[in-house]
């Protein structure tokens, strides 16, 4: 029998094309590992399970339409084919599209929502609102047939609060759940009256409590006026909402124990303080008591004491009554000096003074501007009569005219002296002492 002997590229090739032939269109679920983005643009990376690994390429060209940059440690589908890199022997994944796989994509979404919002400062605790110690108007946010609910009217009733708990309903998981707990949280901030809003909701998967990780819920949380406390899930359980909260409880139990008073400890330990209270107030009482009864007796007959001190005080007053009488004169002879030095000065005298300088001064100027009329009036007419000796105007008064001719060439209206500057049908204007008139030339000599 003869041997066939291939070489090593038949071999390989022979390898390529029965991957060509029978894993053309394979999908295949794994962790992302060793990623790899050289120059050229594509991504090279090892996709591996518990027990192998498998080395694949996503070309440049198909990058562009991954939803999401893959990242090392994603659990991930990969589809494309098998097939052998035969410059080194290898086979690898040829990768076309990759899925996102289980929670991968939401932690994404939820880890980039959250970096985002970080730097935007939602989460930042300058923006927090302190809890009221007694509120008396709550309004809690959830489904009203969930366990939540009931874990929060549970220790409502047990701590016998007096305050006035409203629940409004929503949806908590789900398509449009997100829209509706923050419609809520506006309506509460518009409509209704309450000292602080409570977003609660049980247990359950990253996909169960995606509602409260949507960007909507985020930031009518932020921008409410009421205190938000969220008590979602479980303890190891942590949301959008819950880091975007005034306060974060780590149950729906937990949110009712921090905003509902214990009122059967809180009157346990009024009383503990009113007998403390009292038991210091009669130590006090007792011990001032004993020192009265110390004091009195050392002090011992106070009569004479007090008849002696009764008379110094007596002359102490009658010396006080009379300094002070001294005292008042002194100082109304000086009250008196200063109101007739502020009358000498008051402005009032100074002001009649200027009115009267200021009237003899108009009556001077009055006078003088009358008189300065008067000449220039004079003078005035003088002028108007030698104007009026040489004033056409009295010329024309003595029966003269004056005629005058509209010139062909400019239009301009000339004086007329020589009958040789007009021709028969002439129109002619002549200015009276008294009106004009237009006239036509109908002979001339």
């Amino acid at each position: 029998m003869q041997l066939h002997i291939q070489s090593v590229s038949e071999l390989t090739q022979s390898i390529a094309a029965l991957f060509d032939e029978n894993y053309r269109f394979v999908h295949i679920h794994g962790e992302i590992s060793n990623m790899r983005s050289p120059f050229s643009g594509h991504l090279y990376f090892t996709l591996k399970d518990s027990s192998a690994q498998l080395k694949a390429v996503l070309f440049k060209g198909q990058r562009k339409f991954l939803p999401e940059d893959i990242k090392d440690g994603q659990q991930v589908i990969c589809h494309g084919r098998i097939s052998v890199y035969e410059p080194r022997g290898e086979y690898q994944l040829i990768v076309d599209t990759v899925d996102f796989f289980g929670t991968g994509l939401l932690q994404l979404r939820f880890e980039q929502l959250k970096q985002r919002l970080i730097a935007q400062g939602l989460f930042s605790a300058e923006h927090k609102k302190l809890l009221p110690a007694f509120p008396q108007e709550i309004i809690v946010i959830t489904s009203p047939g969930g366990a939540a609910i009931h874990d929060f009217l549970t220790i409502c009733r047990n701590r016998k609060t007096s305050a006035r708990i409203r629940i409004l309903p929503v949806r908590v998981q789900g398509e449009g759940a997100a829209d509706e707990i923050a419609a809520a949280i506006n309506r509460v901030n518009r409509e209704l009256k309450a000292d602080v809003i409570v977003l609660c909701r049980g247990g359950g998967s990253l996909e169960d409590l995606w509602a409260f990780n949507e960007e909507c819920v985020a930031r009518a949380i932020h921008h409410s006026t009421i205190p938000v406390i969220t008590g979602i899930g479980h303890e190891i359980d942590f949301t959008i909402a819950d880091f975007c909260a005034d306060f974060r409880a780590p149950t729906p139990t937990g949110a009712a124990e921090r905003i509902i008073p214990d009122n059967i400890r809180l009157l346990a330990a009024v009383r503990k303080l009113r007998e403390q209270m009292a038991g210091h107030i009669g130590r006090k009482l007792r011990n001032s008591q004993s020192r009265v009864a110390s004091n009195r007796r050392l002090l011992g007959n106070l009569s004479s004491v007090l008849i002696n001190a009764s008379l110094r005080m007596d002359s102490c007053q009658a010396g006080l009554v009379q300094a002070i009488q001294n005292l008042l004169q002194d100082r109304l002879r000086a009250c008196e000096e200063l109101t007739g030095r502020l009358q000498d000065q008051a402005p009032l005298v100074k002001i009649r003074f200027r009115q009267q300088r200021l009237a003899f001064l108009n009556d001077t100027i009055r006078r003088q501007v009358l008189a300065l009329l008067a000449a220039r009036k004079a003078r005035f007419a003088q002028q108007m009569a030698r104007l009026h000796a040489v004033s056409p105007l009295a010329t024309l008064a003595r029966g003269y005219s004056i005629v005058t001719k509209k010139d062909a060439s400019s239009s301009d209206m000339t004086i007329v002296t020589d009958s040789s500057q007009v021709t028969i049908e002439d129109q002619l204007e002549i200015r009276l002492h008294q009106g004009q008139i237009r006239c036509e030339v109908i002979e001339k000599n």
